[in-house]
């Protein structure tokens, strides 16, 4: 499915504000609010926009411990290990990957202690060969 200019540019500020109001949306995209009210409709039918969700304002999130944890996994193992992964709420997000590592698994602890605790967890897994961590020491921008 094609996406136009108009759609891409709209998509863009949902995701800075997905509750900014269509007025404003329209006001920034130079549309009707009618037109980006059915643009998103539209959307949604598609399944390009598949539901809204819940971001962390800077302050509170600044004072969160981050960590991308690389991870080497034995294949036959990696529907348990992505099973085991998605059942810990510290890990925010999972993506498979190409090179040296399978995976990559964003985490947000409280303390690096809690981070200490988790990638040890995480190695203790079944099927996890080996683990590498980052600490995120800021977020340059999100979208």
């Amino acid at each position: 499915m094609a996406l136009t200019p108009a759609d891409e540019a709209l998509l863009s500020l949902l995701r800075e504000n997905a509750r900014a109001p269509a007025a404003e949306i329209a006001r920034r995209l130079q549309l009707s609010r009618t037109t980006v009210q059915s643009r998103i409709e539209r959307l949604e039918r598609m399944g390009v926009i598949a539901g809204y969700t819940l971001r962390i304002g800077e302050d509170f999130a600044r004072d969160r411990i981050r960590a991308l944890i690389m991870l080497t996994v034995y294949p036959k193992q990696m529907p348990a290990v992505v099973e085991a992964l998605r059942a810990m709420p510290e890990v925010r997000s999972l993506q498979s990957v190409n090179g040296s590592w399978d995976l990559v698994a964003v985490a947000v602890v409280p303390t690096v202690g809690d981070m200490d605790l988790l990638t040890d967890r995480i190695g203790a897994l079944p099927g996890v060969e080996r683990t590498t961590s980052s600490l995120v020491l800021s977020t340059k921008f999100e979208r």
